[in-house]
């Protein structure tokens, strides 16, 4: 034993020093020396598997252990609703693609539920090397971090239902219900007599001041919670995450977390390691094509689903493309889950070196992803139609002022979201319990009435529709109807004749009836792929996103020309002012009124050493760097409506630009030379 721990830690020691120097993640050091002293490569240096694996074990509660430390009712909360629904998305997004690749490469399906849960999760070890490696921090930091954390909850739900799911209890609408209630019931449980108990203990702990106590006798929880886990048949990973969230709840997370590090860290490496020694070269290579297409789906999916969640909850382009090309890889949960497919032999041997070979290809590309985040946003931007910057550059905020009124209807706001979830979970459950019964209606029918197994099929098919229709019905109601409720919130509508908030209301309702699609289409195509045909489910989603396309273009055309006339009216304002701009337009209560939906409508004088001068809006990018549009430019008492990218900004020239708080603030900056416009990643 002390002769392989030797060959681990000083190989280890080694290829992390190398990849340190190139500027590469240690976690691809780690796989490096397990697949140099793995039995897959003929280096004299070959050390025992079963030990290597039952020291990786350690490692993983240790890891589990840590990454719950991170995560806490408290922080969930505070991340708040909008990452959750990126992540859902996300997630859903990349279970929905997995799923879909597993099987097209002829998988089967329970390999393919495995590699769609393997991709769906990116890793927390790679992002905060990552970004402590870049010095990334600010709002794409807290954006990032908090989707990570609703990533983690979502793992874990991955690997209590995997479980019993991999271990043979197959695919069966009851099987499926009863592994939900006994998982419900675990985690009730557990977490009820935890939290009365656990806090209490670490407190009672800490107070001792004794660091050494403090480090064995959370270790000790953490895996007496695995252990617990293991026990009721749930991963060791469960249990050792549920002992990290309840050590949390004592509000010492931090202190502990920095006590355990070195312990973790060293048995964190050897997991590392033990997953590099099962990297077999000879099935990477028979594997090649399906491991660069889920890298592909990896790096794909995740940009799009993180990009498209993130600018649905309101943040600019620039910040959800960042966000999106930062969660591009997959990692530690990657491993754990492929590990339990092919512990519980639900999966071939080659799910788990695909599994590592994607995280190794991905994470070598997530330094190169993140440094081309910005100016990818910024090409995106430049060449988006005018309609759609229009409404990009004021959706922010919208949902900025969404927030600020979110208490008045929260009540109702809540009610509705949650009808939309049920009608969604009734629509997965009928479509599941018919897809899982139609087999054995047809073999009855076939036996007892001579009926084809063709006309029962279309029978049980059209009975599942017609059953699952009110609940259809219901759901796009219920999205109609928040969509409203929230657009209205939002911008509210004026007691006069004319409706001056209109055009921007209509782009907000449409926006918003989108979003809630995605959040309950995508989820719902992801559950009930396994049961029936791929090609259904994500058609009738992709129609219906169609669909939605022409009200979303006509909505952003009428929201252009209700901006231009808006930037006329500021315009005339500003001339017969004489050009003062000494104050945000916004701040008078004539101006919200005539322009309703403009944003933070502001307005900004060039004097002549100010850096923006002579140069063009091509040349300062300020929507692409900071989300905020210049909509008007006021030059010697003449209007320039909706200046062109190449219009030279000139001395005496006053700018009218739009935006959320927080682009009209980094904008007015950029323009007047107080901040370098950042080249990469920016907070």
């Amino acid at each position: 034993m002390l002769t392989d721990l030797a060959v681990i830690m000083c190989v280890a020691a080694l290829t992390t020093l190398i990849f340190r120097r190139i500027r590469q993640p240690v976690v691809l050091g780690y796989l490096v020396a397990g697949l140099i002293i793995g039995p897959h490569l003929p280096v004299p240096l070959v050390t025992d598997k079963a030990l290597a694996h039952q020291m990786a074990e350690i490692g993983v509660v240790l890891l589990m252990f840590s990454l719950g430390l991170q995560f806490s009712l408290r922080r969930l909360i505070r991340v708040g609703l909008a990452a959750a629904l990126v992540a859902i998305i996300e997630c859903s997004l990349m279970i929905w693609l997995g799923y879909g690749t597993g099987r097209l490469f002829g998988w089967t399906r329970l390999e393919s539920i495995f590699a769609g849960a393997v991709i769906a999760i990116s890793s927390t070890t790679i992002i905060v090397k990552a970004f402590a490696g870049q010095r990334v921090k600010g709002t794409i930091s807290d954006i990032v971090f908090g989707i990570l954390i609703v990533e983690d909850l979502i793992a874990i739900v991955l690997l209590a239902l995997l479980t019993p799911l991999g271990s043979g209890a197959g695919l069966s609408l009851a099987r499926v219900a009863l592994a939900v209630g006994k998982l419900a019931a675990f985690l009730a449980g557990t977490l009820a007599l935890g939290l009365l108990v656990v806090p209490r203990l670490v407190r009672i702990i800490l107070r001792a001041g004794q660091a050494e106590t403090t480090v064995v006798a959370c270790v000790g929880i953490s895996f007496a919670l695995a252990l617990l886990a293991r026990f009721f048949g749930y991963s060791v990973a469960l249990g050792a995450f549920l002992a990290g969230a309840l050590v949390a709840e004592s509000g010492a997370s931090e202190t502990i977390a920095g006590a355990i590090e070195p312990v973790r860290d060293m048995f964190a490496a050897v997991f590392f390691v033990s997953v590099g020694m099962l990297i077999d070269p000879a099935l990477i290579g028979q594997y090649w094509l399906s491991i660069l297409a889920l890298t592909l789906v990896v790096v794909l999916g995740k940009v799009v689903g993180v990009t498209l969640g993130a600018f649905l909850t309101g943040h600019s382009v620039r910040t959800s493309f960042q966000a999106g090309m930062s969660l591009a890889q997959i990692g530690e949960f990657s491993f754990i889950i492929a590990g339990l497919g092919l512990s519980l032999g639900a999966v071939g041997h080659f799910l788990y070196p695909v599994a590592v070979a994607v995280s190794a290809l991905t994470t070598l590309l997530t330094p190169f992803l993140m440094r081309a985040s910005g100016p990818l946003a910024s090409f995106v931007d430049r060449h988006l139609p005018h309609p759609i910057q229009t409404f990009v550059s004021l959706y922010g905020s919208w949902l900025a002022t969404l927030r600020t009124n979110s208490k008045t209807r929260g009540a109702r706001v809540r009610r509705l979201v949650f009808s939309l979830a049920i009608d969604t979970v009734l629509i997965a459950a009928i479509t599941m319990a018919a897809s899982l019964n139609v087999d054995r209606l047809v073999h009855l029918a076939s036996t007892e009435a001579g009926i084809g197994p063709v006309f029962v099929r279309t029978a049980v098919a059209l009975l599942a529709i017609l059953v699952a229709s009110p609940f259809v019905l219901g759901a796009v109601r219920v999205a109609r109807a928040l969509g409203r409720l929230l657009a209205e919130q939002a911008l509210p509508a004026e007691q006069a004749t004319l409706d001056l908030a209109a055009a921007p209301r209509r782009a907000l309702l449409v926006t918003l009836q989108l979003a809630a699609l995605l959040a309950a289409g995508i989820p719902l195509v992801a559950v009930t792929q396994p049961f029936l045909p791929s090609v259904p489910g994500a058609a009738l989603l992709l129609i219906a996103v169609g669909l939605s396309v022409v009200p979303f273009w006509r909505s952003a055309t009428e929201l252009h020309g209700h901006v231009r006339a808006g930037a006329q009216v500021l315009i005339e304002a500003l001339v017969r002012q004489g050009g003062a701009a000494d104050a945000p337009l916004s701040d008078t209560a004539e101006a919200r009124r005539m322009v309703p939906g403009l944003g933070e409508a502001a307005t900004l004088r060039l004097g002549p050493g100010d850096p923006a001068v002579s140069r063009t809006l091509a040349d300062l990018n300020l929507r692409g760097l900071t989300g905020a549009t210049v909509i008007a430019v006021e030059r010697s008492g003449q209007g320039v409506i909706y200046p062109g990218a190449h219009e030279p900004l000139l001395a005496g020239d006053v700018l009218v630009f739009t935006g959320t708080d927080a682009a009209v603030a980094a904008a007015r900056q950029i323009l007047l030379g107080l901040v370098t416009p950042p080249p990469q990643i920016a907070g």
